[in-house]
């Protein structure tokens, strides 16, 4: 349990949610050590994989992988940027927009995605195991919920 004493002007649901964000917190951190640790050995890194996996369904602009991961444009570009030095990914001419060149996986990049893919499904499985799945969809749904709310205007 994360450590959090609530203040006087916390509602109970207010000093639930802050439980929650601090325990997210955590957990992105572990999740972030525990992919690293999955993939160390194939020269990418948590942070490689998640825009890797953005790229996969197509060449797109790294706009757009920022908007799919929840980042700003500006801090996904050096990930792009070492991803293609490591020729995991190259830039090629987009026809709707003469600057903004799209991103798409090369041979190794579709090679190392696949080979993480194989390696993270015998992860989670592991990790899933004994949890309940109706849990699981709840707190899928509850994270989707609160993520809409911070997406609206001046959420």
């Amino acid at each position: 349990m994360v450590r959090f004493e609530p203040r006087s002007g916390h509602t109970s649901q207010g000093a639930a949610l802050t439980r929650a964000i601090l325990s997210t917190f955590r957990l992105n951190g572990a999740l972030i050590q525990a992919g690293d640790d999955l993939i160390r050995d194939l020269g990418v890194s948590s942070a490689q994989w998640q825009v890797l996996g953005a790229i996969a369904m197509g060449p797109i602009p790294v706009a757009q992988i920022a908007r799919d991961l929840g980042r700003r444009r500006q801090g996904v570009q050096p990930t792009v940027d070492r991803l293609e030095k490591g020729g995991f990914v190259e830039f090629r001419d987009n026809p709707n927009h003469r600057r903004a060149k799209l991103v798409a996986l090369t041979k190794e990049g579709i090679s190392v995605l696949e080979e993480i893919s194989a390696r993270q499904e015998v992860w989670v499985n592991a990790l899933a195991e004994g949890l309940s799945e109706r849990s699981l969809l709840q707190m899928v749904s509850l994270a989707q919920s609160i993520l809409e709310r911070l997406e609206e205007p001046g959420g």
